[in-house]
């Protein structure tokens, strides 16, 4: 039977245009959530699921946004998601992107810290809101 550990979210910001952060070094990850998901009481098989929302206004430029979720604190970290969405010139509105990532069987640790990062290949990129990113770890 599936046992349920924890859930966190990070709300940077929960609202449309609420924010103005520009993404201002070309493919460098900006932080832009963490959670940390207590695992007393893991059995075998633990799983963690992630959703997640980042919106941002492009330059009028060919450009991908590339969201990177880690096990740990630092961009460096194991990385367990990664996906690049690529937008055409023709888009003048702020861009949401979701996803959903997973990492099965995580080492047990009394916690584990995942960070979700965000970055851009072009300058003008500005991260504007909603974004979030929430969690949740079960165990047989």
């Amino acid at each position: 039977m599936t046992t349920f550990l924890d859930a966190r979210t990070s709300q940077n910001a929960s609202m449309a245009n609420s924010i103005a952060i520009p993404i201002s070094v070309i493919n460098t990850p900006q932080l832009f959530g963490q959670i940390g998901l207590q695992t007393a009481g893991a059995g075998t098989n633990p799983r963690v699921q992630f959703k997640g929302t980042v919106s941002v206004q492009l330059p009028l430029a060919l450009v991908g946004i590339t969201i990177t979720i880690v096990r740990g604190t630092l961009s460096t970290d194991p990385v367990i998601y990664s996906a690049t969405s690529t937008f055409n010139l023709s888009i003048l509105a702020p861009q949401v992107i979701t996803f959903s990532a997973d990492d099965f069987n995580p080492p047990i640790t009394p916690q584990l810290t995942y960070t979700a990062f965000v970055s851009s290949n072009l300058l003008g990129t500005i991260r504007v809101g909603p974004e979030n990113f929430d969690g949740f770890i079960v165990s047989d």
